[in-house]
């Protein structure tokens, strides 16, 4: 009698299951007798042979096929018709899947649950056997993650011979000619995948005929779970009582479900090694079952063929996280030289619920925006935020501190990356692309995390706040992401030379392509989040071999997604480790913005005494060298620090030779001092940078702590920022700044009929003059005087609603030169006088002012002012009345 050889098993992936909680049943029954399966339906749906028909059950014993010949053959089943809901939803429950033979014969298997039970039935259909005995037998076993492996239903566990666990049944015959036989299970004993092969008796003379699919392999098919749906990926819940799982891996062998039951759990309670045949469409892997299996996360391990060679070997082992996992945890302990290097895993649930009645989308045209840039976590975490401990560090501590983000005038922040990351490297070396950092919620888990940001989110708004998310598509940390479910498809390899890092995704390979369009829609739509800032962006143009192209599908696809059109996209083409921006021309179809390094870079080196006078003119107006071609200033992000490089406070601290790149002055003393001309000088720097940064067009980005002189010590390096120190912000340096931050953002949003504009101001509303009216010396680098006036358009309005002040012209001034100027102002418009504003180089409080000391004639027709060195100067034209 023949027996079920390990050869013929289906290819299996490795390990072997233990379970805790899956009791083993006493036992199982097979069926001689024909039963009856409930129901007719209509159905009219193209199958393929040796593959399955997904969770659709839909036969009964009249059921007619018409085969055509083909290497995979397509079955149209025939139309029936039922009559009530109560055998629908008995069909409901039943799974089929269709085989064929390697003799031309068709095998179809209906899977139904029954209560506690699960009923297979195996019918043989026009198989033509070459002897005269019609007799044929099944010959069956069961497995879970091993296919050479099989499992006895007794306890659950593997058997060292499976061949003493192959198991033969006889099936009957009906009228129809067709072959028959039922196999009954106890669900407990599920899920599991049956394996099996036909035998047919050849005489006493003759070896037994034993009959596998048309593919060379043992018919199988799942138990207790069902084949599942390629889309979407990721986890899913078709209906209330199903979860599916699905994840692309087009190079992977095979793909092992591994499923946990205890969070503390090192080893997983159930193993299934998802069938090639059953369990894949294309590149996708899928399975699904029963949401009320009581497990607690899920991951997934690849197995890798050997002529791939080593480059997926230390991945073999590896639990993974399933790239769209929605929520997840911190995974199981860390065993680096098992090769279990995963940081976390998913959670089979929903997302949690959240009320959003009452959020309202702000829209903010992007030209009024002004933006401030922090760390979730360093915002808050310093224990001088008087925050209680577990909110401190998180959305919800964030939350807590909005009036000081309305105090300083903003209307969006800009959050740096807050998706999981490799702690060792910092948040811009991301693990996850669909959830929130767990260390973000005020316990510490996934699920107050989502929910702590999603009120920040609904807090803000309410407040008038956008909320803009720093995102890192382009590489991933160097474990626990990406790495091991399909490298290949993923990753760059060695054939790109000039990467200066591992782990750079390919953003415009089609998989990755959908994964980060994925993300960005799912912030959009369960965060409500209003922007996205792309770090590293000019990788987002690279192609398959790494080539620059002018026209890269992911950009043109973000620009033009419906969804994401009706957010903000901004391209900051700073690298992942030096944080060093490239100079590239981005692709931008009039809806990509734009980080403008430039903008920081020329002010920069103009307030330090360096630069052309037409650089500095450029920044102002709204860097029409970048932005004329086709978008506006509005589509410039300024700024003058950042989060990477020297703080604002550092800048005119330090200038070391190591320091060269940032083109920072210390001012006369390198790093801390007490001479008072050194100090003074440093103030009036710090007050220069941020008044030509909200004077400028463009949308100015604040840097977390510059508002009240947090330093770095002069290290520009990333790990090297502090957390927010909030007693900082009662010192005369935080008061007088944050002061002044807010004078200047009321200042915009008053004149934003010249500073807030979406296009660039018209060439007749500009003039440009030297400190005695003259054109300004634009090609002498020595000269370091520049002023400029701002006209009102006459064709607009000239009423101020608020006021109803008529709205004068605007003049700026600045002197980089360590001499004092005295500057002739242009005559005001008729009935008008200039009124001084700002003057950087006065004493706190005097060097701003909200309603301005009139600048009076001291000549006939002539406004002069003494403007001191390294300073800069506003006049606003306001009606001699006032």
């Amino acid at each position: 009698m023949a027996t079920l050889p390990l050869s013929l098993a289906i290819r299996p992936c490795c390990g072997a299951i233990q379970s805790s909680k899956l009791t083993a049943a006493p036992h199982y029954i097979f069926k001689s007798k024909l039963t009856q399966v409930p129901g007719r339906i209509i159905v009219e749906r193209k199958l393929l042979c040796g593959e399955a028909s997904k969770n659709f059950v839909k036969t009964n014993r009249d059921i007619n096929l018409r085969v055509f010949a083909a290497s995979r053959v397509s079955v149209d089943q025939t139309e029936q018709i039922f009559t009530t809901s109560t055998e629908v939803d008995e069909l409901k429950k039943m799974s089929t899947y269709l085989f064929r033979t390697e003799l031309g014969g068709l095998v179809n298997v209906f899977i139904r649950k029954a209560d506690v039970k699960y009923e297979v039935k195996i019918e043989v259909i026009s198989l033509q056997l070459s002897s005269g005995d019609n007799r044929l037998v099944l010959i069956w076993g069961v497995y879970r993650s091993d296919s050479s492996n099989f499992i006895s239903l007794e306890s659950q566990q593997p058997v060292p011979d499976a061949k003493t666990k192959m198991i033969e049944t006889p099936f009957m015959q009906n009228s129809l000619g067709r072959f028959v036989v039922e196999l009954e299970f106890e669900a407990k004993q599920t899920p599991f995948y049956l394996s099996f092969l036909l035998k047919s008796p050849l005489g006493s003379d003759s070896s037994d005929l034993e009959i596998r699919s048309h593919l060379k392999a043992s018919f199988c098919v799942p138990v207790g779970f069902n084949a599942g749906s390629p889309a979407p990926l990721g986890p899913s819940f078709p209906t209330d009582d199903t979860i599916n799982f699905a994840i692309f891996s087009r190079n992977a062998e095979s793909v092992v479900l591994c499923l946990y039951d205890d969070i503390k759990a090192e080893e997983p309670a159930l193993e299934l090694d998802l069938d090639p045949y059953v369990n894949r469409s294309g590149d996708v892997w899928h399975a699904s079952m029963e949401s009320s299996w009581n497990f607690v996360s899920y991951c997934y391990r690849c197995k890798w063929a050997v002529s791939q060679g080593n480059r997926h070997k230390s991945h073999a082992e590896r639990v993974l996280l399933d790239p769209y996992a929605k929520v997840i945890q911190n995974s199981i302990p860390i065993h680096p030289e098992s090769g279990l290097l995963s940081t976390y895993l998913g959670q089979p649930c929903k997302e949690p619920a959240f009320d959003w009645d009452g959020d309202v989308c702000l829209n903010l045209p992007m030209e009024k925006l002004m933006v401030y840039r922090l760390n979730v976590n360093r915002f808050t975490k310093h224990k001088s935020s008087q925050l209680l401990t577990e909110v401190a560090g998180t959305f919800s501590g964030l939350t807590e501190k909005v009036h000081h983000l309305k105090d300083l005038g903003l209307n969006a922040v800009l959050l740096e990356p807050i998706f999981p990351f490799d702690e060792q490297k910092g948040p811009y070396f991301p693990c996850h692309f669909f959830s929130p950092m767990p260390l973000h919620g005020p316990s510490g888990g996934c699920i107050s995390a989502i929910n702590s940001m999603k009120e920040m989110v609904k807090k803000l708004h309410a407040n008038g706040i956008e909320v803009l998310l720093e995102v890192v598509y382009t590489h991933t940390a160097d474990g626990g992401a990406l790495q091991g479910i399909d490298d290949l498809s993923y990753y760059y390899g060695k054939e790109v030379e000039d990467l200066k890092t591992r782990n750079v995704l390919k953003c415009n390979h089609p998989i990755v392509q959908q994964l980060i369009l994925d993300s960005l829609r799912y912030w959009v739509t369960e965060f409500h989040i209003d922007g996205f800032c792309f770090i590293n962006a000019s990788s987002l143009l690279r192609g398959f071999h790494g080539e620059y192209l002018s026209r890269p599908p992911l950009v043109e696809a973000i620009a033009f997604d419906p969804l994401l059109s009706k957010v903000k996209i901004i391209a900051d083409c700073c690298g992942p480790h030096d944080m060093v921006p490239k100079e590239i021309h981005f692709p931008h179809w009039k809806r990509w913005a734009e980080v403008n390094t430039r903008f920081c870079n020329d002010v920069r080196n103009f307030l330090r005494g360096e630069g052309l006078l037409s650089y500095l003119a450029t920044r102002l107006c709204g860097s029409g060298d970048v932005f004329s071609d086709g978008r506006g200033p509005a589509y410039s992000f300024n700024f003058i620090a950042r989060n990477s490089g020297l703080p604002l406070v550092d800048l005119v601290s330090f200038s070391s030779d190591q320091l060269a790149t940032e083109l920072s002055w210390n001012c006369g003393e390198e790093g801390p001092t007490k001479r008072s001309a050194v100090l003074e000088r440093r103030l009036k720097q710090i007050r220069n940078f941020l008044f030509v940064l909200y004077l400028s067009l463009g949308v100015p980005i604040l840097n977390m702590g510059d508002e009240c002189g947090q330093s770095s010590g002069g290290s520009p390096s990333y790990a090297d920022r502090k957390l927010f120190n909030w007693n900082t912000m009662a010192t005369g340096f935080g008061i007088q700044t944050k002061q002044f931050i807010s004078f200047l953002s009321s200042f915009r949003l008053k004149r934003s009929d010249l500073l807030q504009q979406r296009n660039f101001l018209k060439e007749e509303n500009i003039d440009w003059y030297g400190s005695d009216l003259s054109p300004p010396r634009w090609e002498d680098a020595s000269y370091k005087f520049l002023a400029v006036r701002l006209k009102t358009d006459k064709s607009e309005s000239q009423l101020n609603s608020e006021s109803s002040h008529i709205k004068g012209d605007v003049y700026m001034a600045f002197n980089a030169s360590s001499r004092s100027e005295n500057v002739s102002l242009p005559p005001p418009a008729e009935g008008m006088t200039w009124h001084r504003l700002v003057d950087t180089a006065l004493q706190f409080p005097g060097f701003f002012s909200i309603d301005g000391e009139p600048v009076l004639e001291q000549e006939v027709g002539l406004h002069i002012y003494e403007m001191k060195p390294y300073s800069c100067t506003l006049f606003e034209a306001c009606c001699s009345s006032n």
